[in-house]
C-alpha cells in the first residue's frame, strides 16, 4: 500500500511537471530575417523590401523592431510593443506616414499562436486614415521559422501576406 502511494505522487509531479511545460507559451525573442522566397502576398515596395526584425519578450510584453532596406537604404526602424497579458498599449508611430498605434495580443491554440492586433490612425500629406492588422505568429522547424498570417485593412483594399522569417 505504501507502495502504491508514493508511485501514484511520484506519477502525480510528474503529470503536473508536464502540464505545466505544456502550458508555456511560444518564445518569439530572436533576430528574424524575412525569406522573400518561402513568403506569399508581398506587395509593391515591400516585395523588393529587406526585412529584419528582433523580437524580445518576457513573461509580460513582446516588443519587436523592424527594419526595412530597399535599395541598399535603410528605412527607419519600426518600434511596437504588446502586453502580454491581454491588455492595450499605444504608441507613436514615426516615419513618412507618422500617428498612433493601439496594440493587444491575445494567446492562441494553448500559447502555440500569438495574435497581435494594431489599429493605426495616420496622416499622409494631411489626410488622416485609419489601417487595421491583424498577424497570427506561429514558430516552426524547432523555433528556427517565424510564420506571420498577416491581413490588413486600409484605404487602399484588403491585403493579405504570409511571411516566413528565419534565425540568424
Amino acid at each position: 500500500m505504501k507502495n502504491l502511494m508514493i508511485v501514484c505522487t511520484l506519477a502525480a509531479v510528474c503529470m503536473m511537471g508536464l502540464a505545466a511545460a505544456a502550458a508555456a507559451p511560444a518564445n518569439f525573442s530572436g533576430a528574424w530575417k524575412l525569406d522573400k522566397s518561402r513568403s506569399q502576398g508581398l506587395q509593391g515596395r515591400m516585395a523588393d523590401a529587406d526585412q529584419t526584425w528582433v523580437v524580445k519578450q518576457d513573461d509580460k510584453q513582446l516588443s519587436v523592431e523592424r527594419q526595412l532596406s530597399m535599395g541598399g537604404q535603410s528605412m527607419p526602424a519600426q518600434a511596437a510593443a504588446y502586453n502580454l497579458d491581454g491588455s492595450e498599449t499605444t504608441g507613436e508611430v514615426a516615419g513618412r506616414m507618422p500617428g498612433k498605434a493601439t496594440r493587444k495580443a491575445k494567446w492562441m491554440d494553448d500559447g502555440k499562436i500569438l495574435e497581435l492586433h494594431e489599429v493605426r490612425t495616420a496622416n499622409f500629406q494631411g489626410n488622416e486614415f485609419t489601417i487595421t492588422t491583424k498577424e497570427h505568429w506561429e514558430l516552426a522547424d524547432g523555433g528556427k521559422t517565424l510564420k506571420v498570417h498577416r491581413v490588413s485593412e486600409t484605404p487602399q483594399g484588403n491585403q493579405d501576406a504570409k511571411l516566413t522569417l528565419v534565425k540568424e
